[in-house]
């Protein structure tokens, strides 16, 4: 059709108008199929039924007197009918679906029995009435005509043979099986009468298919048509499990040898596979004597005048050389390998001569066969590297499984890649021999070998990284420098097509990442393209997936200052984003820092963010954090975060009041009933809350032995770089010191057990936390809190005892701060504070960005908390005074200087309490 002209270049020449015309006629030509498609009066009257007519009565009309697609619809309903009335389905409309199918077609037949065997399923009647009303029919259609049709009969008879009585399979179908074996009924009805024989074998005793079932067998075999000689030994494999092992030497075993050597190829390759799947069952003799001859045969044929036989081996050989292992020679352990080896490459060495369009197409086919020899040899790798043993894989192996990752053909490396995790596993130690071939799937130019090797990507490269023992290595994937190009380039090609799901995929699998390289390497060469792709990716589940290997990344970052730039990005470029997209994928994260960090990291950082964007002018926002909002009060504690649920109370009230948007109210208005129900956690232990809050605690744990790691780490640069007199002369200084003049504001103080340590104990206590520090990196980021137990047995009165046990050294601001150090009574970590300017909100003891900024209500809980511990402290001085006076009287005569010391503490203790009580 020609474009019409525009409006203010209309031509009426008489050209133009006879275009126009041509251009109608057009539209004419293209509407008359649909006019001759319309059903005309009668034929709509033919087919409207009376609305008023019950489901029966309809189904019977319409099989009696409606059209071929009204009666197929009706059996199509059949299940449905017998659900709903079995009684007057059965008496009623199974007799007009039997006379219908006399006269089917193919789709109607089809439907049929799909619908026999769907009732047989439903189990909507019982087995005898089934048998009485169904099985006739089933076996009355199955020598039909159409294949198709044949052979979906025989599905559901085989089906319904599996829950048929002894007596029933003997009168109803064994006993005419008899007649349809004969040589003298057709091909398709002796076909029929091995897949039943093959299934009825597990139904009767060994006598019984001694007797009547193995003589029908014996004929079939020795049929004069080559399809039935090879469906009958397909069947043999089921009748050796049902007769036992004595009658399968007997009887199956030289069976299979002699169809091994027939004449037709079809037949021969049912003989090998059969014998290769019953190998399990015949004992070394028969092994070694009888199949082993057979197999050599195969292959010596199969490159000589078989070829039709080749991709069966090939698929079977890992199968054939596990199961004949124990009886090779030497020699013919190697002529196996060598086959092998030869099937690898098979196809590789040919050169046509022939452009794409020349090449014949004998020639196509036989490289299509060549290319499955070779995949199926690429799906049996791990099994040949058991055959040769593992140790031997770089002597016997390395270069086949070079040329298999570096075939030219797709179909093989993609099978390669989905071997490649099992290949390592088996490998252990010597996974190191594959590094290079990883990268080379790694850098697939086919986004199908991608996907299939990311699919055990994690498992991969902790192997790699690990050398596959279960001790960690300080140096990850050191010996590897190719592997973190080859990650990138791998997602910048999967972010270039249009496979989302594989991009999708590879960016879930990156979250691995941490347990396998350092965390400074996921900052400068991961950290920044999560964020890119965040911004720009058009594909919601891309964007989630970058969103949550982001958090992932960020949660096992292990330098303050990288998490605070990220945190600070997040804020401010998503959660102050122009773009409101960028905003909903601000609360996406959200969630994710939810679930994957501690409650009081959220508290400390995202809530108030997130909580702002209630005020955000556009409604899907609103919505989507109105649906957030029930997962953002879960994580404050009472009474710690009495000022953030205050916050939250109040935007919540906004948004009721203030909401002009129809679907955001109604949403609102739900999530403030659900905001009622939900039962606020406190900061003690609650039974209801124990698991929820053990995980929680550990994950805070962690968050603060990351800073602790850091923070000895920085020590450990610092005290390496200075002279052995320095050290000392520090070490010195440090001891004399009081503990409170001597400790970082921004590090947790512990006290892990007495103070008056000698200085070699306190050196190997940092020994040990620093060697912790070096291989944190290598837990297992998805760990199952298998030590939970371990951290829900640890009391707050833990700090106190360890500390009074040593407090002549001790003040007691460190005794104060080590108790009150979780989360009960200072639940965000004060090491948290961050160097730039983020939103944060302090619990209780924690440091604050901005004292300043705090109103009444924020002060009350510290308030409350340092009496609390005043109070206490006092108590335990006392405690300890007058235990050191009445206990040990000689010792105060000699410590007069101590005694005086910790009561003139005990005063000062006493005049601070007033002080906050006043």
């Amino acid at each position: 059709m020609h474009p019409p002209p525009p409006a203010a270049a209309m031509d009426f020449s008489q050209n133009c108008l006879f275009g126009y015309m041509e251009d109608l006629q057009e539209l004419t030509i293209i509407e008359r199929p649909v006019r001759r498609s319309l059903k005309t009066p009668e034929e709509i009257e033919r087919l409207t039924v009376d609305e008023d007519l019950s489901d029966i009565e309809r189904a019977v009309y319409l099989l009696s007197a409606g059209q071929d697609i009204q009666g197929t619809s009706v059996i199509a309903n059949l299940p449905f009918l017998m659900r709903q009335n079995p009684t007057e389905t059965l008496r009623r409309v199974l007799p007009k679906v039997r006379e219908a199918l006399h006269v089917a077609g193919v789709e109607m037949q089809l439907t049929a029995a799909v619908s026999f065997l769907t009732i047989l399923q439903d189990e909507s009647v019982s087995i005898h009435a089934y048998t009485h009303s169904f099985l006739q029919v089933i076996l009355l259609h199955l020598e039909h005509r159409d294949t198709g049709v044949s052979n979906a009969w025989l599905e559901t008879l085989l089906s319904v043979i599996e829950v048929l009585p002894k007596e029933t399979l003997r009168h109803e179908i064994l006993n005419p099986l008899v007649s349809k074996a004969q040589l003298s009924q057709t091909v398709q009805s002796r076909l029929v009468s091995c897949k039943i024989l093959g299934k009825l074998t597990n139904k009767f005793d060994a006598h019984t298919i001694k007797r009547e079932i193995l003589p029908l067998v014996k004929s079939l075999c020795q049929d004069v048509e080559y399809e039935v000689r090879s469906c009958m030994c397909r069947q043999l494999e089921n009748i050796a499990q049902g007769i036992g092992t004595e009658l399968t030497k007997s009887v199956v075993l030289p069976e299979l040898i002699e169809l091994s050597r027939d004449e037709g190829s079809s037949v021969r390759l049912a003989a090998f596979e059969t014998l290769v799947n019953l190998l399990d069952t015949f004992d070394t003799d028969d092994r070694s004597q009888t199949i082993l001859p057979l197999v050599k045969s195969f292959c010596e044929k199969s490159f000589k005048a078989d070829e039709s036989i080749l991709i069966s081996l090939s698929f079977h050989l890992g199968k054939l050389c596990h199961g004949l292992y124990g009886i090779f020679t030497p020699d013919q352990h190697l002529r196996f390998l060598e086959f092998y080896k030869k099937l690898c490459t098979l196809g590789l060495q040919q050169e046509n001569g022939h452009s794409e369009n020349q090449i014949p197409p004998q020639i196509l086919e036989q490289e299509k066969k060549y290319i499955s020899v070779r995949k199926n040899c690429a799906y049996n790798f791990p099994a040949m590297i058991v055959f040769v043993d593992p140790k031997n894989f770089h002597l016997e192996l390395y270069s086949t499984f070079f040329c298999l990752c570096h075939d030219p053909e797709v179909p093989v490396r993609y099978t390669i890649a989905i071997c490649f995790y099992e290949v390592s596993k088996l490998l252990n130690s010597g996974v190191y021999l594959i590094h290079k071939e990883l990268i080379t799937l790694l850098q697939d130019e086919s986004l199908e070998v991608l996907d299939a090797l990311i699919d055990h990507l994690p498992e991969i490269l902790e192997l790699m990284s690990t050398g596959g023992e279960s001790s960690v290595q300080e140096n990850k994937l050191s010996s590897l420098p190719d592997l973190i190009p080859a990650l990138t380039a791998a997602e910048q090609r999967a972010a270039a097509s249009l496979k989302w799901r594989t991009h999708e995929k590879l960016l879930q699998k990156y979250a691995c990442l941490p347990h396998v390289i350092s965390s400074d390497q996921i900052y400068y060469r991961f950290l920044q393209r999560m964020f890119t792709i965040m911004m720009t990716n058009n594909v919601l589940p891309v964007q989630k997936a970058a969103s949550r290997t982001l958090c992932i990344f960020l949660r096992y970052n292990r330098k303050q200052e990288q998490r605070h730039e990220v945190i600070q990005k997040l804020i401010e470029q998503l959660g102050q984003g122009k773009s409101y997209w960028n905003r909903l994928r601000f609360l996406d994260t959200c969630e994710f820092i939810i679930e994957i960090f501690s409650k009081s990291f959220f508290c400390k950082y995202f809530f108030l963010p997130a909580i702002e964007l209630t005020r955000d002018p556009v409604a899907n926002v609103r919505m989507k954090l109105c649906y957030l909002l029930p997962k953002v009060k879960s994580t404050l504690k009472i009474p710690a975060d009495k000022h953030l649920l205050q916050q939250l109370e109040m935007c919540v009230r906004k948004l009721l009041c203030q909401e002009k948007d129809k679907d955001v109210l109604a949403i609102v208005k739900r999530t403030v009933l659900e905001l009622d129900r939900m039962e606020m956690s406190m900061d003690s232990f609650q039974k209801k809350f124990y698991e929820k809050d053990l995980l929680d605690q550990e994950k805070e744990r962690e968050e603060l032995l990351l800073l602790e790691m850091e923070q000895l780490e920085k020590e450990k640069q610092q005290n390496d770089g200075r002279p052995t007199t320095d050290k000392m002369f520090e070490k010195k200084r440090r001891d004399t010191k009081t503990p409170t003049q001597s400790l970082p504001k921004n590090i947790p103080i512990s006290v892990p057990g007495p103070p008056s340590v000698t200085p070699s104990t306190s050196k190997e206590i940092k020994k040990s936390k620093l060697i912790r520090s070096q291989s944190f990196n290598n837990q297992a980021f998805h760990a199952k809190y298998g030590n939970l137990e371990k951290c829900a047995s640890k009391s707050s009165t833990t700090g106190y005892t360890a500390s009074v046990s040593g407090l002549g050294k001790t003040s007691l601001l460190s005794l104060t701060d080590d108790s009150f150090r979780t989360r009960n009574a200072s639940s965000v970590p004060p090491s948290f504070s961050p160097n730039t300017t983020l939103p944060s909100t302090s619990r209780g003891t924690g440091n604050s960005l901005d004292p300043k900024s705090s109103g009444s209500k924020d002060t009350q809980p510290r308030k409350a908390t340092l009496k609390n511990v005043d109070i206490f402290s006092c108590f335990l001085t006392c405690n300890w005074i007058y235990k050191l006076v009445t206990v040990f009287p000689s010792d105060v005569a000699f410590n007069g200087s101590l005694l005086t010391a910790h009561c003139h503490m005990a005063g000062w203790v006493m005049i601070s309490m007033l002080v906050v009580l006043l």
